[in-house]
């Protein structure tokens, strides 16, 4: 595997710095996977910028956790399921559908396993739904419009996904208690 540096505000390239600053100062310390990820600038302002536009979704706090989960279950992100078991627990995501999220299991909130289902099909399908699979979707209440954002959502765990496996990156102190690995696949 190959070596990148964990940035440090000192440590990282210029145009990296204000942004490792600002997270530290919204966040109390810089998460691993942006230390890292400052390597590049425009990673990391690529990253942090999408993060916001996703904020900016129709999707509740909630919902938003789904489709990040469930992307970063597909991908087997162990970094970004921890950290995101973590900012679910904190936005008051309730435990059943955090750990339903963390095994891979159906959602018992018909609509939210909607949209788990639909996020997984553009995960694992490369964005290649049917269908029937947005007609599904919206029957379960979501529109059009939402299906375009769970690409986005989709896009933004994909920057983190990938790069967390480039890089290796250690689960940060704060959310080690939720550490991730993917369940064993049958039949492999």
């Amino acid at each position: 595997m190959a070596q990148f540096q964990t940035h440090t505000i000192e440590t990282a390239p210029a145009d990296s710095k204000e942004i490792l600053t600002a997270v530290n100062k919204k966040l109390g310390f810089i998460p691993n996977m942006l230390g890292k990820l400052a390597e590049a600038p425009t990673a990391v302002k690529a990253y942090l910028s999408l993060a916001d536009i996703y904020g900016e979704t129709s999707f509740t706090p909630t919902e938003r956790e789904v489709v990040a989960m469930t992307s970063s279950f597909e991908n087997e992100c162990h970094y970004c399921m921890a950290a995101h078991s973590t900012a679910a627990k904190g936005a008051g995501v309730p435990g059943d559908v955090i750990e339903a999220l963390r095994s891979g299991e159906k959602l018992a909130d018909n609509k939210l396993e909607a949209l788990r289902t639909f996020a997984r099909k553009v995960v694992t399908r490369r964005g290649w739904v049917e269908d029937a699979d947005v007609q599904a979707f919206k029957n379960a209440g979501y529109t059009n419009a939402q299906s375009l954002e769970v690409i986005v959502g989709v896009a933004l765990k994909t920057i983190s996904n990938y790069s967390n496996h480039l890089l290796d990156t250690p689960v940060d102190g704060p959310f080690k208690t939720q550490t991730w690995e993917p369940p064993v696949k049958a039949g492999v």
